[in-house]
């Protein structure tokens, strides 16, 4: 009886293939900071390729396509430091050392002697036995700022110092710059490391996911300008006068989907406590408006097909992302979530379960309805 050593040589492989995905995971790990400044570049290819497209399009040739474009992002940024930047900065250095300061101070005043129940009497029921110490607020502030601090120093030196900051931002830059020149040459380096046989198959996937950054890329910046624009003139209607800082913050922190609005509403009723007692609640409709009409109307359209994200994931991929790659993470979680809905339909539900659009089971009230009918009796 002659002995074979399949089963131990199959054994071996896996135990081989085992150690190598542990050490591929712990070496992805250590360099978690480098892959998430590697999609912050990917995600500035992106969008700076869009105008870059559009200019070849037309006849124009590659190189001075991009050309065109950095000069023209160029003088964009010039011509906002000299028009309106001067403006925002006076107006968040008012805010955020003078103003939000003594708006947080009257409102914890307000809400001790129960001035702020006459205004919103529904409060009075639930919070009236609720006291505020200052005190309490200000070590609260301060160890929530240094919290944020850790947490993003920790991932990403961002908030660590001058020179991270910059170092961090000049790494993005280039990386987008050598990505923007040849990306055909970084697309077919990843298809070299494909095997022969899937090769058509991953181009059909970097394009979907083409396709799904460039809708988040729209659907964000559409969003970013439609918020900041209508908390402005919201904030402006009922007479905020750092509307438009005030605006400029809501818009930036759109960005970040289910948290955002409420880092710019904290700011927006410490300075409406101070200017427009009488609107608080109104602060809190157009802030909260504007973000439902973002989120439930606009997003859902500019988005179309190419990135159908329900809320709970994003929502879950903040939360995953958020415990991985830290305040980052949650910044990036959108893209970070399509680009991992994307690869899960894609590889593992069309290529592995082999499961297709014609095979997706219909859930029709009419079919549900026909199940719960009994059998019709045959002679």
């Amino acid at each position: 009886m002659l002995r074979t050593d399949t089963g131990y040589s199959r054994n071996i492989n896996w135990v081989f293939i085992a150690l190598f995905a542990v050490i591929i995971t712990i070496v992805l790990w250590q360099i978690r900071n480098i892959l998430m400044l590697a999609l912050a570049a990917v995600l500035l290819t992106v969008f700076a390729s869009m105008p870059v497209r559009f200019l070849v399009g037309r006849g124009l040739n590659r190189g001075l396509a991009i050309l065109i474009s950095v000069a023209g992002g160029i003088f964009l940024i010039i011509l906002l430091s000299l028009v309106v930047f001067p403006t925002l900065f006076q107006q968040f250095t008012v805010l955020f050392t003078d103003i939000i300061p003594e708006g947080f101070e009257q409102l914890v005043e307000r809400w001790n002697s129960g001035e702020l129940y006459q205004q919103f009497p529904f409060l009075e029921e639930t919070l009236s036995n609720f006291t505020i110490d200052n005190n309490l607020v200000n070590q609260i502030l301060t160890q929530l700022g240094s919290a944020l601090g850790q947490v993003s120093g920790s991932v990403i030196p961002l908030i660590g110092g001058v020179a991270s900051t910059l170092l961090s931002f000049l790494i993005i830059v280039f990386l987008g710059m050598y990505l923007l020149a040849e990306p055909d040459r970084y697309i077919n380096g990843v298809l070299v490391m494909t095997p022969l046989w899937y090769r058509e198959r991953m181009r059909e996937i970097l394009a979907r996911l083409d396709a799904t950054v460039r809708a988040w890329l729209r659907v964000t910046g559409v969003s970013m300008l439609l918020v900041g624009a209508g908390t402005a003139i919201g904030l402006a209607l009922i007479g905020i006068q750092q509307w438009v800082a005030l605006g400029v913050l809501a818009g930036v922190m759109s960005f970040i989907p289910n948290f955002g609005p409420i880092g710019a509403l904290i700011p927006s009723i410490a300075v409406a406590i101070i200017q427009a007692p009488q609107y608080l609640f109104v602060v809190v409709l157009i802030i909260y408006g504007i973000s439902f009409v973002q989120s439930q109307v606009v997003g859902p359209i500019l988005a179309s097909e190419n990135m159908n994200l329900a809320p709970v994931l994003i929502l879950l991929g903040q939360i995953v992302f958020g415990l991985f790659f830290g305040f980052l993470g949650i910044m990036l979680a959108v893209p970070l979530t399509a680009i991992t809905v994307v690869l899960v339909e894609e590889i593992y539900v069309k290529d592995i379960l082999g499961d297709t659009p014609d095979n997706k089971p219909k859930h029709d009230d009419q079919s549900l309805t026909s199940r719960n009918e009994p059998l019709a009796e045959t002679d």
